[in-house]
C-alpha cells in the first residue's frame, strides 16, 4: 500500500506539480534568458513533456502588451 502511494505521489509530481513550476519559470524568463539558460529551458520542456502536454490547454504564453508612450 505504501509503494502504491509513493508511485501516486511521484506521478502527480511528474505530471502536474513540476510542469506547473516549469511553465511559471518559462513565463518569467523566456524573453530575457541567456543561451545557456535557454538550453536548460529546452531540456526541461523535453524532460517534462507529458506533464506540459497535460497542462497546455490552460496556458497562455502570449507576449505582454507594450506600453506606447507619446
Amino acid at each position: 500500500m505504501v509503494v502504491a502511494l509513493v508511485y501516486l505521489i511521484l506521478a502527480g509530481a511528474y505530471l502536474l506539480v513540476v510542469p506547473a513550476a516549469v511553465l511559471f519559470y518559462l513565463n518569467l524568463r523566456w524573453y530575457v534568458a541567456s543561451s545557456v539558460e535557454r538550453a536548460f529551458m529546452y531540456f526541461l520542456v523535453f524532460f517534462f513533456f507529458p506533464g506540459l502536454l497535460l497542462l497546455s490547454p490552460f496556458v497562455n504564453l502570449r507576449p505582454r502588451r507594450r506600453q506606447i508612450e507619446v
